[in-house]
Order: structure tokens, then sequence, then C-alpha cells
């Protein structure tokens, strides 16, 4: 979107605000669909330190999570970007990964979104 939607922004600043990770959104970007909850950008990046530091081969990039992650958030200014966790990518009838993985979605390359996330069956 060349003006990122209004109401994806807001959503974005309650989960900020509420630092809450309950809010399920699936978004397409890029012709990519993605279904997850969204996280405050602060607890996203915490996350991702942890699961870097716990690499034996990827420790050394978990300095560049670390911090207060209140980038785009500070003196007012709306979010720019959604922080997904549990979040897969939808391929056919099933979502990569199967576990979810950890997403960041720039707001402005939101083409379509909705609130929820699709499940999966095997049926």
């Amino acid at each position: 979107m060349s003006h990122p939607d209004e109401l994806l922004v807001g959503i974005a600043t309650m989960v900020e605000a509420e630092h809450s990770n309950q809010m399920s959104l699936t978004v397409v970007v890029g012709g990519a669909v993605i279904t997850g909850r969204l996280a405050p950008q602060a607890v996203w990046r915490q996350r991702v330190s942890e699961v870097l530091r716990n690499s034996d081969r990827l420790q050394a990039f978990s300095p560049v999570f670390e911090g207060d992650g209140a980038a785009g958030t500070d003196g007012g200014e709306p979010p720019t970007h959604l922080h997904f966790h549990l979040a897969r990518i939808l391929q056919g009838s099933t979502g990569i990964p199967e576990t979810g993985g950890m997403y960041r979605v720039a707001i402005k390359d939101v083409t379509a979104w909705s609130v929820g996330d699709f499940r999966y069956s095997d049926q």
C-alpha cells in the first residue's frame, strides 16, 4: 500500500500500547499469505535474540535484536512494522513452518489483511 491502511496501523498501535500478543492477523505481502499472532516489537526482538543466542551457529547475531526495540513508536509516531510470532506462511493446505515462526512485515507492504488466523486440517 502506498499509504499504510489506518485500521492496520491502529491495530499495530494497540498491540504496542497494550503489550498484548493475543491479536491474530492474516496478511498478504508480496503475494505471500502470513497468518499468526502479533507481538509488541520489544517482545518480538527479545524472543528472536533468545533463539539466536541459543544457536551455536547464529549466536553472534543475537545482539542486533537486543535493546528497547521502540523504533517507529517514539514520540507518538505510529508503528511501521508488524511483528508476528507463532506465524506461518500459507502454502497450499499447509503452513510453513509447522511450529510457527517469527516474521517482521512492513505495514506499507501489506496489500490485504484479515483479523484472525487460519488453521489447518488434514481432511
